[in-house]
């Protein structure tokens, strides 16, 4: 298996994406370790696998210092991070986004991210291996009405490359998943207050449906594998097509299946 005696860190692993992460890494024989604000869902999740929880607010430096020592302290010297924990903002226009908000994502988001690779990423780095994946977004590569979610996302996906060559000399590599629109509890919550509607999600995808989690999971732990040992600094986006679908509608739309097409003679 391809995590056998490793220990991996998820942060955001009680549930969503997060927590599909750590399922497939713990089958996949790593011993996880769930880093979340919500310490009771992480535990049950940890339960679950057969692995550990540790509360964890991953904007505050000390809060983060602690919960990652505690962990390399108690458990083990961690192999792989996850950075998967994450906050979502509302669409709302600037001047009725206040900066309250606007930090808030900022602060979750970007500088969770950044102190979570800090801490145990130079820790690896002082060993001389690890794997580190970033969970950004889709929202992070192309405009939209989120205008601290997704400059923060674009920071994840610069802060990976800037840290995969930091480290790369010293055995860490360090990538990013960019996932799409994800069948997730947050996504859902969208969906039950008309903030996002489903059908045009959907219609907005070459593949014509949103993604699972499960399968942001599975470039996550590609990713972080031996499978990867050859990749780093690179951002990989998992959004059934969604990025190379969008400017079609200035063509028209995309060509509908059912219809046949002109073959050459």
């Amino acid at each position: 298996m391809d995590f056998e005696r490793q220990i991996a860190v998820v942060t955001g692993g009680a549930s969503g994406i997060g927590a599909a992460c750590a399922r497939l890494l713990a089958r996949r024989g790593a011993t996880v370790v769930l880093a979340d604000r919500n310490l009771a869902a992480a535990a049950r999740v940890a339960d679950e696998l057969g692995g550990h929880a540790v509360e964890i607010d991953v904007g505050d430096e000390g809060s983060v210092r602690d919960a990652l020592s505690r962990v390399e302290d108690g458990i083990g010297p961690v192999g792989v991070l996850v950075n998967s924990a994450g906050v979502l903002q509302r669409t709302l226009p600037p001047d009725r986004l206040d900066m309250k908000e606007w930090d808030f994502v900022a602060r979750v988001d970007l500088r969770g991210t950044y102190l979570c690779c800090a801490v145990l990423g130079s820790r690896m780095a002082e060993r001389g291996a690890g794997a580190i994946v970033n969970v950004a977004s889709v929202s992070g590569m192309r405009s939209g009405p989120l205008h601290s979610y997704g400059p923060a996302k674009a920071g994840v996906i610069s802060l990976g490359e800037c840290l995969a060559a930091e480290w790369g000399p010293r055995g860490v590599r360090v990538n990013t998943v960019s996932p799409g629109f994800t069948l997730t509890p947050a996504l859902e919550r969208g969906f039950a207050t008309r903030t996002l509607q489903q059908p045009a999600l959907t219609a907005a995808s070459a593949l014509g449906r949103l993604v699972r989690a499960d399968e942001v999971a599975q470039a996550v732990a590609f990713l972080a594998s031996p499978l990867a040992s050859g990749i780093t600094g690179v951002n990989l986006p998992v959004d059934c097509g969604w990025l190379v679908a969008t400017p079609w509608p200035s063509y028209g739309g995309l060509r509908d299946p059912l219809t046949p097409t002109d073959s050459a003679a």
